[in-house]
């Protein structure tokens, strides 16, 4: 099941079975079926009304989950509300987590050098039998890429975790998906950062009032920018509203 949110289809499905779904995507028989699973904020909903090909990405991809209190907050306003947040650090922790107990591999790319290798270390530290076969950082030079492309389909991981952050990983996915044949991607934007220990999450109290923006914003006041989206999702979040209701 689906809510759409301006154009956007969000999956109606909570943490448990986003895993679940991801489980199944790897035992499935079809080995060609290459997966993208896209956590969709606010942030990128706006965007991908401005920029088409975006849009096109999110509509294509597998699984779409709600990731923010801002997606939570537009489907109850358009009166087809999703379950629970689905955040990708979340989904990512969880994914991990069932990796350990499903012998399934992994393999992170992006962050800053030295990033994911420490995720990866932490994690390892964290979950036993975690088997990640490979991590790169998110710099290295574009001719480079070929040699990354050909490193992650030989280690023929299970689940590709790619942190260059919204929306370019979701563009990285789409573009090479095919290549690396792994089956299943998703794009977890700064969980690197957090799970390597060099960025805080937010306390469980800003977690639980859905105020996790607001914690970062206090914490890197540089974010307003892009804040400032957020007032004009919610204006068209609220068009839309009256438009379905003089429908």
């Amino acid at each position: 099941m689906r809510t759409n949110i301006l154009g956007c289809p969000i999956d109606k499905i909570t943490m448990g079975q986003a895993v679940q779904k991801v489980a199944s995507y790897i035992n499935e028989k079809n080995i060609q079926n290459y997966r993208h699973i896209i956590t969709l904020n606010a942030e990128i909903l706006y965007k991908a009304l401005s920029d088409q090909k975006l849009k096109a990405i999110i509509n294509q991809a597998d699984l779409v989950t709600p990731d923010g209190s801002g997606i939570v907050w537009a489907s109850k306003q358009l009166g087809d509300p999703v379950p629970e947040r689905v955040t990708g650090i979340d989904l990512m922790e969880a994914l991990v987590r069932e990796a350990g107990l499903q012998g399934w591999k992994l393999y992170f790319y992006g962050a800053a050098p030295g990033i994911a290798q420490l995720a990866a270390k932490n994690l390892q530290n964290k979950y036993k039998n975690l088997n990640i076969v490979g991590t790169k950082d998110g710099f290295i030079s574009s001719d480079l890429m070929p040699e990354l492309l050909a490193d992650i389909k030989a280690k023929k991981p299970d689940i590709l975790f790619v942190a260059l952050g919204a929306p370019k990983q979701e563009f990285w996915i789409n573009m090479y998906k095919d290549i690396i044949q792994v089956p299943v991607s998703i794009g977890v934007g700064g969980s690197f950062d957090v799970l390597a220990g060099k960025v805080k999450r937010a306390p469980k109290l800003f977690q639980k009032l859905h105020a996790e923006w607001l914690y970062r914003l206090i914490k890197e006041p540089w974010r307003y920018k892009r804040m400032m989206v957020l007032p004009k999702f919610i204006l068209k979040i609220m068009q839309e509203k009256t438009n379905k209701r003089s429908s």
